[in-house]
């Protein structure tokens, strides 16, 4: 296995994290104390200065001066931040991911009865994914939805005292099991409760750490990927990255069907 995986990346401005201000609520069920937490520009600037100084707020498509759906400013800004925080956190997984597949790492228990790790053995990541059994990769994907759908409730929201991020709710906020009719032992936020005694301003300064860690890893993830569908297209991944023939812009395309089409 290679124990080599080494990346030199640039940081990226894409900002769309936003400091925050108090407005009040018209609804009949108060939120923390009848207050939400609302975002606008003026604050996404600050913030993006905040993140990386040298670049400083960068918006070439004019993204946070839209409103979405014919939803408000603030809300387009609301998903803005969040989708952000999401793709970084994705990417972050990924990142860890790509490094841990492509060296061969793997469970200690067979993933399914059928599956062999020796088949997949020397393969990049990208191909270790085309390789494994499709109910897998249903699993995976199911639980994405699971975790999407319990994260956009209003009800779960409510449960947790938070709102929306597009109705001046906290980006980037995942709410608590609190309502899974089956007991769970830990939440998927801070499962272990370790930013529960910190202040709002260590909060908010490791949510900019989150953020820009996040960036780089979509930049990371990315050329992972590219290096190994074209070889030589990013200099530093030469002989770290392994190639693959496959298709990365098309990650179901090997042993995946729906139940509407034959695999």
């Amino acid at each position: 296995t290679r124990s080599r995986m080494m990346l030199a990346l640039t940081t990226q401005a894409a900002a769309f994290s936003a400091a925050t201000k108090q407005i009040s609520l018209s609804a009949t069920k108060p939120i923390a104390a009848s207050t939400v937490v609302a975002m606008d520009k003026s604050a996404l600037v600050k913030t993006a200065e905040d993140l990386n100084p040298l670049v400083g707020y960068w918006d070439p498509l004019s993204l946070a001066d839209r409103e979405f759906w014919g939803q408000t400013n603030e809300a387009t800004i609301g998903f803005l931040r969040h989708a952000e925080m999401k793709h970084g956190r994705v990417a972050m997984a990924g990142f860890v991911g790509y490094i841990v597949h492509e060296n061969g790492i793997h469970w200690p228990w067979p993933l399914a009865a059928d599956f062999d790790y020796a088949s997949v053995e020397g393969l990049s990541a990208p191909a270790v994914w085309d390789a494994i059994p499709e109910a897998a990769k249903w699993q995976i994907i199911g639980f994405i939805g699971l975790a999407e759908a319990w994260s956009e409730s209003s009800n779960v929201l409510k449960a947790d005292s938070a709102a929306h991020y597009m109705r001046g709710g906290k980006a980037g906020y995942f709410p608590s099991f609190k309502l899974v009719p089956h007991p769970v032992p830990l939440n998927l936020f801070d499962p272990f409760g370790f930013t529960k005694k910190l202040t709002a301003e260590e909060k908010a300064r490791k949510l900019n750490i989150e953020v820009n860690n996040g960036r780089l890893a979509m930049l990371g993830l990315m050329s992972f990927l590219s290096a190994a569908k074209i070889p030589g297209s990013v200099p530093l991944l030469d002989g770290v990255v392994k190639p693959y023939a496959g298709e990365v812009m098309a990650p179901f395309e090997a042993n995946f069907h729906t139940f509407l089409i034959a695999s």
